[in-house]
């Protein structure tokens, strides 16, 4: 079988490592960006499984990488999940405006994050054309 992709965007690098080993340790592929523009350009070309994106990123913020990575055909269908140290309230209703799949609030377990990728790769969801 193959394993699932994760495209892990993320600037606080030990957050970004603790996370990285613990879902490779599970069976999932990580790659990394560290700002939105990256986070865009790496949803395009390695198509991952499901995004897990900051909201607080360099250069383009979660919310805004995740309107672009929604509104190409190519990348519209992949799931983003949005992490946020922010309370839930407006980042909330913005994130589900944008068509986040998920909200985690950080700080969180790896275990948390572990069991909302697992609940979004694993949902029937139907593939945009």
């Amino acid at each position: 079988m193959e394993r699932k992709t994760i495209l892990m965007v993320e600037d606080q690098l030990d957050f970004l490592a603790v996370n990285k080993i613990f879902l490779e340790r599970h069976g999932y592929q990580v790659v990394t960006a560290e700002d939105g523009l990256e986070a865009i350009r790496c949803a395009q070309e390695c198509h991952p499984d499901v995004i897990l994106m900051d909201f607080t990123i360099p250069r383009l913020d979660g919310i805004g990488a995740t309107e672009r990575i929604k509104s190409d055909p190519g990348t519209q269908g992949i799931p983003v999940i949005l992490l946020t140290a922010h309370t839930y309230g407006s980042v909330g209703r913005r994130a589900r405006e944008v068509g986040c799949s998920a909200f985690i609030a950080k700080p969180c377990d790896p275990r948390r994050i572990l069991e909302e990728v697992r609940k979004v790769i694993d949902s029937p969801h139907v593939a945009m054309h």
